[in-house]
């Protein structure tokens, strides 16, 4: 029996293409609804596929505006809606002074470090430093009552190759990993090509990767054709929309 499901709300690389949103997933387990990451499209996104009171907590995993800045808009949506109780918001350091929302009492804010650990109902979300410029952390989801053989989600957040996925544990069901272009232009920035991403997740014996933050003028299928070789096997090329249980 799966342990939750992951949506895509969003998964353009940088900045949105054409009709596209930035990072921007929902995590859901039986009773807990996570909102990880919320760049710029994927608050109207969300909208489409849950309340967006049901949310439990938001996960920010940079200050890099295309992983946060629909915070804001949440942040009114609560405001004019008279939400009973604040939203759980965990952020690396540095984030919350960047938003208008810093002192908003719909939003209840803590500050993560690497290493954090916290439950929120039967989801446990643990934090990892990741190779990035400004504070970014990937994270390690779970569940608190998982049985025998259920599987851990990842997400990489972004990431150069000074990082692996084996800092979150070597039992990864499904990883959300960064795959924002080709190898053409590996090096350049401190961001992940397909392969690098499929290399990264073959080493680490994940179960299932889903590459993602594709810029959008990068061909989709080239990204995860090369993500997929490096993998030893398909791999899901992210896109708003698609669902898959973890």
């Amino acid at each position: 029996m799966p342990s939750g499901t992951l949506t895509v709300l969003g998964c353009d690389g940088s900045y949105p293409g054409p009709g596209g949103a930035t990072s921007g997933y929902l995590v859901k387990t039986a009773t807990a609804t996570v909102w990880l990451d919320a760049g710029p499209g994927t608050f109207a996104r969300l909208q489409e596929v849950c309340f967006p009171g049901t949310i439990d907590a938001i996960v920010l995993s940079h200050e890099h505006p295309d992983h946060w800045m629909d915070l804001e808009s949440f942040a009114v949506w609560a405001r004019f809606q008279g939400t009973a109780e604040p939203t759980l918001v965990l952020a690396p350091p540095g984030l919350r002074e960047r938003s208008q929302a810093a002192g908003d009492r719909s939003l209840d804010w803590r500050e993560v470090q690497p290493s954090f650990r916290i439950s929120v109902h039967d989801m446990v979300c643990s934090f990892v430093a990741t190779d990035h410029g400004p504070p970014t952390l990937a994270v390690r989801i779970e569940k608190s009552d998982a049985a025998e053989g259920d599987k851990p989600f990842a997400y990489s957040a972004d990431t150069g190759t000074d990082w692996s996925v084996e800092e979150l544990g070597d039992d990864i069901g499904l990883f959300l990993c960064e795959a924002t272009y080709t190898k053409e232009r590996e090096g350049e920035l401190q961001h992940l090509s397909g392969r690098q991403a499929g290399t990264m997740a073959a080493a680490a014996g994940v179960g299932d990767l889903v590459v993602t933050h594709r810029w959008p003028t990068v061909d989709p299928d080239a990204l995860a054709g090369e993500a997929a070789e490096a993998f030893g096997r398909p791999v899901y090329q992210a896109a708003p929309g698609l669902t898959l249980e973890w």
